[in-house]
């Protein structure tokens, strides 16, 4: 083996990584809402998150990936770290796919079936199909096959440069002698655990594996015992980004570490005390890659299913490794879920609906504040308050971030949804903060409402509650129906309030009203005014998120016109609900 041979075994290392990394990616993104569905899926019921964290690995490509966003998970406060430990053994057996489609570099044979199968077959074909859904398709979810084709087309390239470049060594005696070293298991282990935490990356360590496989004499009993450490070596990423967390998400990192750990050393025990007994000949046969996912797999799903029934041991395990500490505010979105945008984009439209929620119940208590001042509901509202803004600043801060990242079509109008809804509810509950001030001065200075005032404002309290419910329901579904009932509803109260406006003035002038009186009544209108606007914005914004079947502009062009019919039913109806006496 030359030196140049070692330049092609490092760039065929590199191909496979950067494939690696263009296909999990893109598939991430064609996965996208499904594995935020499948996370707020997982129970305590250990069969089906063990089938979710294999459905995950599956769609993520790795293992390492799903067990750091657990642990972001589990520090951001959005899951338990007890329901994790069957969600990881998951992931241990959905990694093995990986190993079975890298198998297909040692297929042969001449039958036209087999020649299809192998990678220097059909992986052009792959590249030149993705090349073309990436250059010439309409949609970006077609763009992400593309790239996830072309991803994998490299990503077996990197593999046959990488068998190529060791194909010298089958003839070299050291490197013959050297193999004979690693039919001692702990070193084979210990090999496995060090390359795969070097490379951070156990699919490249088993790339590696299998390449090699293709052109020495690696055995059954060599390949065993580095496979395992290779299962080892692929927690270190998981406990390199629990430094910094709160001591829940750093158990998750103990039960990954410690069912890899514990499954190496009963599998380690068990095999060999068979083999001392029983002498497996297999052990000195020479293994291929379908032999190295092979026991990849049977070491996979033989540790889960050994340890799925001990997973409380394992979770009491690791409250006994990692004592807790105090309790910490927990991270409102742990950046270690960035490494899955779709995840990050799904938790902050959660958080938005929260937010929405809250805005919506600061208003609502202002309302039932005013006819009924106390200090208490008061303290409340001013708590809601705070939080909204709490979260409008750090959900705007996580959404630039997420700026930065390629999203999917659907991803990035989530996004824009977000990003032009959180200010209008930050602004509505800084309304309700104004509301309670009315009903501070109402009670302080004792201000009564005339009868008629008392009535105009329950009518218009009326429909800016609706309102409110209808926008906070049409954001959280983004539901294109109800948001199309904003507008008109929002429509009517401005008439509303033009109109009590106009009689309010009138009781002014005969002296119906006192000028202390009208203050608080005037400034109560323009909040109520100012809240059903931003209800407004934040209905066009839910429109503009679904701008496939609806133009929002054509359709705020036409409310202006009075041209659309839905609207003039829609007024109407409001008109007719919200009449003043």
């Amino acid at each position: 083996m030359t030196i140049f041979s070692l330049f092609t075994l490092l760039g065929g290392l590199a191909f496979f990584l950067y494939g690696m990394n263009q296909m999990s990616s893109s598939l991430e993104k064609i996965a996208g809402e499904r594995i935020e569905e499948i996370i707020h899926r997982m129970t305590k019921n250990k069969l089906a998150g063990l089938l979710m964290g294999c459905v995950i690995t599956i769609a993520l490509q790795s293992s390492s990936a799903v067990t750091v966003m657990l642990v972001g998970l589990v520090n951001s406060g959005l899951m338990n770290f007890a329901n994790t430990v069957s969600v990881i053994m998951g992931s241990n057996i959905g990694t093995t796919i990986t190993a079975w489609i890298m198998s297909l570099i040692g297929l042969s044979g001449d039958n036209l079936f087999l020649r299809m199968m192998k990678p220097e077959s059909f992986s052009p074909l792959l590249a030149f199909i993705g090349i073309g859904l990436m250059m010439l398709s309409k949609t970006q979810k077609k763009k992400d096959v593309g790239n996830t084709f072309v991803g994998f087309a490299v990503l077996m390239y990197g593999m046959m440069l990488m068998s190529g470049s060791v194909a010298p060594l089958a003839d070299s005696p050291a490197f013959a002698s050297l193999l004979t070293a690693f039919n001692n298991p702990v070193l084979g282990i210990l090999t496995g655990f060090v390359v795969t935490a070097v490379i951070q990356s156990s699919a490249a360590s088993m790339g590696m594996l299998q390449a090699l496989s293709l052109s020495s004499g690696i055995t059954y009993g060599m390949a065993i015992p580095i496979i395992m450490g290779q299962n080892i070596g692929t927690c270190v990423t998981a406990v390199l980004s629990s430094i910094g967390v709160g001591s829940n998400a750093k158990k998750v990192s103990v039960i990954h570490l410690s069912f890899n750990l514990i499954g190496t050393a009963a599998f380690t025990l068990l095999f060999y005390a068979l083999h001392f007994v029983f002498d497996f000949t297999f052990v000195a046969w020479r293994i291929d890659p379908a032999g190295i996912a092979l026991c990849h797999s049977v070491f996979n799903i033989a540790t889960t299913v050994m340890l799925l029934p001990c997973a409380g041991k394992l979770v009491a395990l690791a409250e006994a490794v990692v004592k807790n500490e105090p309790e910490t505010k927990a991270a409102f979105l742990d950046e270690r879920l960035f490494e899955t945008p779709s995840l990050v984009v799904n938790e902050c439209n959660n958080l938005s609906v929260e937010m929405a929620n809250m805005a919506r119940t600061s208003v609502e208590q202002a309302i039932v504040n005013l006819h009924g001042y106390s200090d208490e509901t008061s303290k409340a509202i001013g708590k809601l308050e705070k939080k909204v803004d709490q979260y409008e600043d750090r959900l705007g801060s996580y959404l630039v971030r997420l700026s930065q990242s390629a999203l999917s079509v659907s991803d990035n109008r989530k996004t824009a949804k977000i990003l032009h809804s959180i200010g209008n509810f930050e602004r509505i509950s800084d309304h309700a903060i104004n509301l309670v001030f009315a009903a501070k001065e109402i009670s302080e200075k004792n201000v009564e409402m005339s009868e008629a005032a008392a009535q105009e404002l329950h009518v218009l309290e009326s429909a800016v509650s609706e309102i409110l419910r209808l926008t906070t329901e049409a954001y959280a579904k983004t539901d294109i129906a109800l948001a199309e009932k904003v507008e008109p509803l929002e429509q009517v109260i401005d008439l509303l309030t033009d109109r009590i406006r106009l009689r309010h003035i009138d009781r002014l002038q005969a002296g119906a009203c006192t000028i202390e009186r009208g203050f608080v009544f005037a400034d109560i209108l323009s909040n109520y005014e100012r809240i059903s606007d931003h209800c407004s914005n934040i209905a066009v914004a839910v429109l503009e998120a679904d701008a496939d079947v609806f133009d929002p502009h054509e359709y705020l062009r036409q409310i202006k016109t009075m041209d659309n019919p839905r609207f003039r039913e829609l007024y109407t109806a409001y008109k007719e609900k919200y009449p003043l006496a």
